[in-house]
């Protein structure tokens, strides 16, 4: 497993933001753990995933942070 994108303690819009910046340089298929302690990112993550057709493969709150599974997917044309 590939080691997680730690953005604990940065607040809106710096998650979803970075999130899409590392998925930029991922290949298609490649799947992204994102970990972030901004009660706000519950919203913007799923957002900027459906603007930018990547896949939500997971949400999950644990104890101090939120962890977001999410599966590059190509951009068709």
């Amino acid at each position: 497993m590939d080691e997680p994108l730690d953005l604990r303690g940065l607040k809106c819009p710096l998650p979803a933001l970075m999130t899409r910046r590392h998925l930029a340089r991922l290949p298609a298929g490649a799947v992204l753990s994102v970990l972030t302690t901004d009660p706000l990112a519950v919203v913007d993550i799923p957002h900027m995933c459906g603007e930018d057709g990547h896949r939500l493969l997971e949400s999950r709150k644990e104890k101090d942070h939120q962890l977001f599974r999410i599966e590059k997917t190509q951009r068709p044309g």
